[in-house]
């Protein structure tokens, strides 16, 4: 059986593609792999390719590593596409999506998922991810496109309407790394989990968690995080940032029955009742990390300056085994052995309370088969309801995409539950028209100012 071949697009993201490319270095079936590194950046496709050297060099595999300007000829005969670019960056797109709202009184967290940073960023991003789609089913059209791109549920449905063959699934590490902060906050042993999650990304909940005893049984471990939180044992702070706590989900479970699986900062512009003008004592109870992306952005920049300096001159790195999915649904599909992984899928009844056709984020079993979504049923109608207010916002960004209607945004960032919660209707016209304005360069021709919007 030949090597597999593995591309990834956006390569210049070298921190992300030295985990995974560690991780699967360090699998049998993927050692020898070949790896295919794409990016428009040639400073930091440069770095990233020596990383990934040295990582070979490090384990004593016989990987090979190449490097590629050219999108179409990376992707030739590829096996896996792991796909993990940001188009305009923190600077300018990032700053531009903080920037712009908070004239109007709009404050966000994080800003890559939902609000009008996350329909902004999804305008910018499908159409790169479409081009992607395009040269698969040229040259690769049987491989599995591994999606880490935000925002998440946007890309995933966008892809799954327009190239419906793409065998894609949309990956992030909230279920299983939300699941390692509360078996710490409750001091237990992860490895005695059980639990089910879903949803859609970023908004899906955990239906059932569990702590295997002794002898055997189960018990469900959500009244001791209730108790936790209202004895303020919990939340401590978070497995990924020192700097928050969970406080916003804990409350959360409190109003809801149910945990959600991603972060308290993500969380909080979500929904409309956390971040609101005139507030402060909302965001101090809540410990809420306003401009928190920008923030991680300007540090990662720093750190990475520092660390691309020492690789450049070590012999080794050092690697450690990451909380992504990636190697472990190659290395299934390579190798037939079965995994449970979770990911973002195209609904097709597997979630019976939401649209067919949304993006969901479900369980899914991976062998030789490929991933294979499993069916969840009906939600709890209060997660339900809540979901909707997401997806809504979601649709109308899709369908601007779809339908090259720029009058859709609008209508996106006017359902958006943060947004609408904070301004008027006059105020998210304005704003949308500011961001289209200086955005203009990153954005398809229809959805920019000065191109004539297309009637229905």
């Amino acid at each position: 059986m030949p090597n597999p071949k593995i591309t990834f697009i956006g390569a210049g993201s070298t921190v992300f593609m030295k985990n995974i490319v560690g991780d699967v270095l360090q699998r049998p079936a993927l050692a020898d792999a070949r790896i295919a590194l794409m990016d428009i950046n040639p400073q930091r496709l440069e770095e990233s390719a020596v990383i990934a050297g040295k990582l070979v060099q490090t384990l004593g595999t016989k990987a090979t590593i190449e490097t590629f300007a050219d999108q179409r000829r990376a992707l030739e005969g590829a096996d896996f596409v792991v796909v993990c670019f940001q188009i305009g960056g923190y600077d300018p797109c990032t700053i531009t999506d903080f920037e712009v709202p908070k004239r109007f009184g709009l404050r966000q967290t994080i800003a890559d998922t939902l609000g009008i940073g996350g329909i902004m960023r999804g305008i910018r991003t499908v159409p790169h991810l479409w081009s992607i789609c395009e040269d698969m089913l040229a040259v690769c059209p049987e491989a599995i496109m591994l999606q880490y791109v935000n925002p998440m549920a946007i890309n995933t449905w966008a892809i799954a309407a327009k190239y419906p063959t793409i065998r894609q699934v949309g990956l992030c590490h909230s279920v299983q790394g939300t699941a390692y902060e509360l078996a710490r906050d409750l001091e237990i042993d992860p490895a005695t989990l059980r639990y089910r999650a879903a949803g859609i990304n970023h908004m899906a909940f955990y239906l059932n968690f569990e702590q295997r005893l002794p002898d055997g049984t189960y018990r469900n471990l959500y009244p001791d995080l209730v108790a936790a939180y209202r004895s303020g044992k919990a939340p401590k702070p978070s497995h990924w940032n020192s700097r928050q706590n969970n406080t916003v989900r804990y409350e959360m479970l409190t109003r809801l029955g149910y945990f959600v699986t991603e972060s308290s900062e993500h969380f909080a512009e979500y929904v409309p009742w956390f971040i609101k003008e005139g507030r402060e004592d909302l965001i101090e109870k809540f410990s809420i990390p306003l401009d928190e992306y920008p923030k991680r952005c300007i540090e990662q920049i720093a750190r990475w300056k520092e660390e691309a300096e020492r690789y450049k001159t070590a012999n080794t790195v050092e690697i450690r085994e990451s909380h992504e999915y990636a190697s472990e649904i190659m290395n299934s599909r390579w190798t037939g052995q079965p995994s449970v992984i979770y990911g973002n899928v195209r609904n097709d009844g597997l979630i019976t309370s939401l649209p067919d056709g949304c993006a969901v984020e479900v369980p899914c079993l991976v062998d030789h088969n490929g991933i294979q979504p499993t069916y969840v049923g009906a939600l709890p109608p209060q997660l339900t309801a809540l979901i909707r207010t997401n997806i809504n916002v979601q649709e109308l960004t899709v369908q601007a995409l779809l339908t090259e209607n720029r009058e859709h945004i609008y209508h996106a960032a006017m359902m958006d539950p943060h947004t609408g919660a904070e301004l008027d209707l006059d105020q998210i016209w304005a704003l949308v028209d500011d961001l289209l304005a200086v955005h203009d360069e990153w954005l398809p021709a229809w959805a920019r100012v000065g191109t004539k919007i297309a009637a229905e």
